[in-house]
C-alpha cells in the first residue's frame, strides 16, 4: 500500500525525494513533505514511516520510527498552521467562500456535513480525530476547521495529536506494510 505511493511515477519528484531520503537531510526531506502535504498537497502522509527502515541513522527501528513519526507530525503541524492562516484570511473575505459555495464540489457543504459536526460535538478533540483516520486528505479537513475556530496553538496541538494518532493507527495496524518497505 505505501510502496505503492513510492513506485508510482505519477507521485513526482518529491514523493520521489521522500521515498529515497536518508539521514538527518532526510529528515529534513519528511519535515518539508509533511508541511506541503497538509496545506496544498493531497498526496498521503503515511508514505514516511518506511523511511525508519532506511533512515541510517544509527539508532534501532523504533527510534527511527519514533524520530519519523515526530519529525512529520511537527511538519503537518506547522503546515496546519500555515493554513489555518490561510483559513482565517479567507473567513473575511466574503467572495472566497462564494466561489467555494458555488464551486462544482460544494466544499463548505461537504465540510459542514463531516468536519463540523465532529469539531462541534468535540472540538478541537473532534478534529484531532478527523485527522487520525488513515489514507484520508488532511488539506479539506484543515480548511474546513480552520474557517471555525481561531486559536492558533490550539489547532496546531490538534493536528499534532492527529497526525501522531494516524501513523499510530498505521503502524499498530499495517505494521507488516511498514517493517517490508
Amino acid at each position: 500500500m505505501l510502496g505503492g505511493a513510492c513506485s508510482d511515477p505519477s507521485g513526482g519528484a518529491l514523493v520521489g525525494a521522500v521515498c529515497t531520503a536518508t539521514g538527518p537531510a532526510g529528515l529534513l526531506v519528511i519535515a518539508v513533505y509533511s508541511f506541503l502535504i497538509t496545506f496544498i498537497l493531497p498526496l498521503p502522509s503515511e508514505i514516511v514511516l518506511p523511511l525508519a527502515n532506511h533512515l541510517r541513522l544509527g539508532l534501532p527501528l523504533w527510534a527511527n520510527l519514533s524520530i519519523v513519526v515526530f519529525v512529520a507530525s511537527v511538519g503537518k503541524a506547522g503546515g496546519s498552521v500555515f493554513a489555518f492562516h490561510i483559513g482565517q484570511e479567507a473567513k473575511e473575505s466574503g467572495p472566497v467562500i462564494r466561489a467555494l459555495r458555488r464551486s462544482r464540489f460544494d466544499v463548505i457543504e461537504w465540510s459542514q456535513s463531516k468536519v463540523v459536526q465532529l469539531s462541534k460535538k468535540y472540538g478541537y478533540a473532534g478534529l484531532a480525530l478527523a485527522l487520525s483516520v488513515p489514507a484520508f486528505p488532511d488539506t479539506l479537513s484543515v480548511y474546513a476547521f480552520s474557517v471555525l475556530e481561531d486559536d492558533y496553538l490550539k489547532f496546531a496541538a490538534a493536528t499534532f495529536v492527529g497526525s501522531i494518532g494516524r501513523f499510530l493507527v498505521w503502524i499498530l495496524f499495517f505494521r507488516g506494510a511498514v517493517a517490508n518497505l
